[in-house]
């Protein structure tokens, strides 16, 4: 059995695509119940972020594995499976651990480096782990990612130059609506997304802010946490004739914030023209686009956002002491090495997990092996003392540990050698070597009650 992720991401599938293949918390109980069903598959977690779907799997094959995943991704999410083929991508085996490492240290997401997808992995792991779905190669591959992830964050620069998406969407905002000291400005959510929003306005400058959420309960909590103010949703198109920006990200079902309802509020408040900036980071998206064609009114999305990331950026614009740090690109010669500097560790950790894996492999081969010479050497030596049943106690025992170290050492050269070539990369035609000369079965019962203690995955 081996590894596959299947997936669709922001970088194989346009804004539009991903909001329609956006995966509320119970419509990815659903995708996992659909897949724990599949013929080919033994363990799923399912990632599911503003940005990406992906299933990752252990398969029995790898052509059913897909074909499974597929069709289940296709009933799940209403998508046509040869629309949904247009952009899927297909990850196996080594390739597919570098992808896993890759994501959880941010390198593949649209915000290189951001370090919510740490959590966000964390939490497909544990959902997966309450539903049984999560086995040992899956629980190995992402608790070491997870590790990884950390090693990325705690020993590279990479925090220092990485840009999340409320700080790209904060940057693309300052210069719409100028200093935040004397903006009001809007959270709408309280969820993860928005109370990092919420955290990093209010660290910028923010005197004037505001959370409006659906459960009263954590919306006061986040208000409190950031000295904000707290709205009930009822009241929240009237907040729109007076704030400046507002950022929301709600996980709601459809459009949160229609025209209509933001048309009639600026019009009861006079509001005219006023600039109003929505900074939408929800998938599906919370606000109805059609809200830009309202007089002073912009509306900036994840696709503004991917621009956004791909250019120059610096919060330059908060009034503020001291001022604030640059939002570098990932253009930028800094970011660059930061992200190469990820890259080698990627490397480098793919390489030790896959040594890793393959000494796994080869470790029932060697005890099958030690297990045989100890039958053996069993077998003949209650066949001499059958012969020499005159001889002395201490004689027969002095013959038992003489025979004993001949079979040790005669063992120990090769099987340290197979050790060591395990991380090769053709580790496994050694192991086969040994079973063939030796006529070696690494399940039978006998020999895998010695495996206790075989080293796992780096």
């Amino acid at each position: 059995m081996s590894v596959v992720i299947i997936g669709v991401s922001h970088h194989s599938a346009p804004i539009e695509v991903l909001e329609r293949l956006a995966l509320p918390a119970d419509r990815v109980d659903v995708l996992v119940g659909a897949l724990s069903r599949a013929e080919n598959l033994t363990e799923v977690v399912v990632l599911a972020t503003c940005n990406r779907v992906e299933v990752y799997a252990e398969a029995v094959t790898f052509h059913g594995a897909v074909t499974d995943i597929t069709d289940a991704l296709a009933d799940v999410t209403g998508m046509p499976r040869p629309q949904l083929n247009d952009y899927l991508y297909v990850h196996y085996e080594d390739r597919a651990i570098a992808h896993a490492f890759r994501v959880a240290t941010g390198l593949d997401s649209m915000a290189v480096g951001d370090p919510q997808i740490l959590g966000q992995l964390r939490t497909a792991l544990r959902r997966a782990q309450g539903a049984g779905r999560a086995g040992a190669e899956l629980n190995a591959l992402l608790q070491h990612a997870l590790r990884v992830g950390k090693r990325a964050h705690a020993e590279t620069a990479l925090d220092r130059v990485s840009v999340s998406l409320v700080e790209a969407g904060l940057a693309a905002a300052l210069p719409r609506i100028g200093p935040l000291a004397g903006a009001e400005v809007l959270i709408v959510g309280a969820g993860a997304m928005s109370s990092l929003a919420a955290q990093t306005v209010a660290r910028a400058g923010c005197t004037r802010l505001a959370v409006a959420n659906r459960t009263r309960q954590r919306g006061e909590q986040l208000a409190q946490l950031t000295g904000a103010r707290h709205i009930p949703l009822s009241e929240l198109g009237a907040a729109f004739a007076t704030a400046d920006l507002v950022f929301t990200c709600t996980g709601a079902v459809g459009h949160l914030i229609g025209a209509d309802e933001v048309r009639r509020a600026r019009a009861a408040a006079g509001a005219g023209d006023r600039p109003l900036l929505f900074v939408d980071l929800a998938m599906p998206r919370d606000v109805d686009p059609t809200c830009a064609q309202l007089p002073g009114v912009e509306v900036i999305g994840m696709s503004e956002l991917a621009q956004a990331l791909r250019t120059p950026v610096r919060l330059t614009d908060i009034d503020r002491e001291p001022p604030a740090p640059a939002l570098p690109a990932i253009s930028s010669e800094p970011a660059q090495d930061a992200v190469q500097a990820v890259q080698d560790l990627v490397t480098v950790e793919v390489a030790g997990y896959l040594a890793g894996r393959r000494m796994q492999g080869v470790a029932p081969t060697v005890a099958a092996l030690r297990q045989r010479a100890q039958l053996v050497v069993t077998a003949e030596l209650e066949r001499l003392d059958a012969r020499l049943a005159g001889s002395s106690a201490a004689d027969r025992a002095e013959m038992h540990r003489c025979v004993h170290r001949i079979v040790d050492k005669l063992l120990h050269t090769p099987t340290v050698r197979v050790k060591e070539l395990a991380g090769a990369e053709h580790a496994g035609d050694y192991a086969h070597a040994l079973r063939q000369l030796f006529d070696l079965d690494p399940y039978d019962v006998a020999a895998v009650s010695t495996t206790t203690g075989a080293p796992g995955p780096a």
